[in-house]
């Protein structure tokens, strides 16, 4: 290439300002490009099945998937992982069992940092404090409240249990 079209391609490259790769999208396809660069088989389909998944509800619901979205995306595989690991353990399958551990955790890179205990019972608290007198009946809309906050940072199942202690 002649010296006077690199430059003008140099100068062209630079003129651009490149964006930050900051959405969850953009870092899963970063990742999937450096694993396969790496030659990381396993890393490589465990990236390639979360993308597919994103993928999937960006044509089902015809919209492009914002962060949240992708957040929640990756909480319901965290849940199907974890529900499939118990299983696969159950029948002795440790080799599957063992490749679904690894999918967790491939995804819980992608996902934001768990909340503590003492912070879970703050949103709770907190929660619960906005209505007047709180009792069962109101637990849909605590529930409600709480997912909002702690969306893919804590577990559901935990904080229905808690929300049920307090209000009875």
């Amino acid at each position: 290439m002649p010296k006077r079209c690199r430059e003008s391609l140099e100068k062209w490259k630079n003129s651009f300002k490149f964006k930050v790769l900051t959405s969850i999208y953009n870092r899963l396809r970063g990742d999937t490009n450096l694993a396969l660069k790496q030659r990381k088989k396993e890393r490589v389909g465990a990236l390639r099945l979360i993308l597919a998944e994103i993928k999937r509800v960006e044509i089902e619901e015809r919209v492009e998937v914002s962060d949240a979205r992708a957040l929640q995306i990756l909480d319901k595989m965290t849940k199907q992982r974890r529900d499939s690991y118990a299983q696969f353990f159950e029948a002795g399958r440790k080799d599957l069992a063992d490749q679904e551990k690894f999918e967790i955790d491939v995804i819980s890179e992608y996902m934001p940092n768990p909340l503590t205990d003492g912070e879970i019972e703050e949103i709770v608290v907190g929660s619960l404090e906005k209505l007047e007198e709180p009792s069962m009946k109101d637990m849909g809309k605590v529930m409600a409240d709480i997912q909002a906050a702690v969306q893919g940072r804590a577990n559901m199942k935990d904080i229905a249990n808690l929300v049920k202690k307090k209000l009875s």
